[in-house]
């Protein structure tokens, strides 16, 4: 998933891309925005992508800088965001290291670091800590990849929908999936998009200077994973990793 990707789906984002923020019911992730709100400070989103959390973020701090790698996606949030006037705009690629962007008190950065490339990742974990003043803090929301795996058992123990066991594959297609998924990455729509273990997060933050002081489940309804999930299927449902720390 790099630019090019983000400025075609730019136009359809609505109808290709899960949306976090209608589909997080317990308002968990805006639960953590609040706690640490300031109207007398600033936030950055990253990868604002068409503006879902700009109008949220608006009304809680001082000054919004929405940026993202797209610039159909910034001319999108600008027309829909059009009437927030404390929000500035910004086309930036975290994972470019040359990257220079002005620290904020606050970042949200809300499934946003899914790139299948280990070294445009390992980048844009050292741009969060660019994005963050010291002593301030970051909501991040990842996929999560033991809820990947958890999904897939499901699938595959009860056939549900296509299930992947039932799928044949080419002996490099086969390596290629192994590769992926030691790094992470699940295939969605054809792109390796990188999943995250709990564990895993905690490390990666820690490595640019960030604390996690708290982890929590994001979750969603089955039909977020399913065509057509049985009725019996209820509770632990698929979920995101939502983190907050604090830039140290």
């Amino acid at each position: 998933m790099d630019r090019n990707y983000w400025e075609k789906i730019a136009l359809n984002y609505n109808d290709e891309i899960f949306d976090v923020f209608q589909n997080d019911k317990t308002g968990i992730i805006r639960s953590a925005i609040r706690e640490y709100s300031s109207p007398q400070q600033t936030v950055i989103d990253i990868g604002c992508a068409v503006g879902k959390w700009i109008p949220f973020l608006s009304t809680h701090f001082k000054k919004v800088m929405a940026t993202d790698i797209s610039a159909k996606n910034i001319e999108l949030a600008k027309k829909q965001c059009g009437d927030f006037t404390n929000v500035g705009y910004l086309r930036a690629d975290m994972s470019d290291p040359k990257l220079k962007i002005a620290a904020s008190d606050f970042a949200i950065c809300i499934n946003a670091i899914l790139t299948g490339s280990l070294a445009k990742r390992n980048i844009f974990f050292k741009s969060l800590s660019k994005c963050v003043k010291k002593g301030g803090h970051l909501v991040l929301v990842v996929p999560s990849l033991e809820s990947a795996f958890y999904t897939s058992i499901i699938r595959n123990r009860w056939n549900i929908d296509k299930p992947d066991h039932l799928k044949r594959y080419s002996s490099k297609e086969a390596a290629n999936k192994l590769r992926n998924i030691e790094q992470g990455n699940v295939e969605i729509d054809g792109f390796a998009t990188k999943h995250y273990l709990q564990e895993e997060l905690t490390l990666l933050l820690a490595l640019e200077k960030f604390k996690v002081t708290k982890i929590q489940k994001v979750e969603y309804s089955w039909t977020t994973e399913f065509v057509h999930p049985p009725k019996w299927l209820k509770n632990p449902y698929p979920w995101d990793w939502m983190c907050v720390a604090t830039r140290i």
